[in-house]
């Protein structure tokens, strides 16, 4: 048995509160014996766009909240799916990081499709990749690649995932759909979800 923990947030005030929120669920996970835990898109410093203000992308900031983020995946013992962005020379990437249980990032993978209204917010990425924890192949398609090119998903599963992560931008104000249940069918796209493919031992916290 493998539990996974989404991370259904507020969407932060600032960068620095993200940090602190992210740190705050992975510690719940960590206690509701989660092996894995998956935040929205974009969580750390917060999406870029949909009416949000967002300080301009910083290198610095981002490089100092990776490590608190590693170093709390490492004292909670399991991986870390963040939904972050980063800086590559001139342009921003939307992405998800993967820590490992021992904090070490496992790689990246960028949103390689990006919605429309994203042109002047994130460049494309390049490129696809599975991650592994113990039992566990996954892969990551994030938000309009996942919904709008399911040949991202099928990838994945050609390349052996047992399931994949489909973070997406989302704000769970209070009021708004929160899931309740593993697959639950009222979930909507604006949360975050995951998608299972081919492996029934699978508990959700």
């Amino acid at each position: 048995m493998f539990r996974i923990a989404l991370a259904n947030l507020r969407f932060p005030a600032t960068p620095e509160e993200s940090v602190k929120l992210a740190e705050q669920a992975i510690a719940q996970a960590s206690v509701a014996g989660a092996g894995l835990i998956c935040f929205p898109e974009c969580f750390i410093p917060g999406y870029r766009g949909m009416g949000k203000v967002v300080p301009p992308p910083d290198p610095v900031f981002l490089e100092r909240a990776w490590s608190t983020i590693a170093a709390a995946a490492a004292k909670a013992n399991l991986t870390v799916v963040l939904g972050t962005e980063r800086v590559v020379g001139e342009t921003v990437l939307a992405t998800v990081m993967v820590i490992s249980p021992d904090g070490e990032i496992a790689g990246f993978q960028d949103k390689v499709q990006v919605d429309p209204t994203e042109d002047t917010i994130y460049a494309p990425g390049s490129g696809r990749r599975v991650f592994q924890t113990g039992p566990l192949t996954f892969g990551v398609a994030i938000c309009h690649e996942g919904w709008r090119y399911p040949e991202t998903v099928r990838w994945a599963v050609q390349h052996g995932a047992h399931i994949v992560f489909h973070p997406h931008f989302h704000e769970a104000e209070p009021g708004s759909y929160r899931p309740s249940s593993f697959a639950d069918p009222a979930n909507s796209f604006h949360q975050n979800c995951v998608a299972p493919l081919r492996t029934p031992a699978i508990s959700p916290v």
